[in-house]
């Protein structure tokens, strides 16, 4: 899939913000990967805006964290 310019640069903010909420003890290997590919399975689903990407993230961070520990 393709995404135009804007719209990675929005993805790197949502990623970006979204790590910047995650508590140290919560920091684990691999986190960031993982938060990255829930992005880019949101955007792939037409969730575009920087709201709903760092939104469908940060739902997520749990279960990526519990996965990854």
């Amino acid at each position: 899939m393709q995404y135009s310019s804007e719209l990675i640069h929005t993805m790197r903010q949502a990623l970006e913000t979204v790590m910047a909420s995650v508590p140290a003890d919560q920091s684990v290997f691999g986190l960031k990967a993982a938060v990255a590919e829930c992005i880019l399975k949101a955007a792939a689903h037409g969730h575009t805006s920087y709201d709903a990407l760092v939104t469908s993230a940060s739902d997520q961070i749990q279960s990526i964290v519990a996965m990854l520990t």
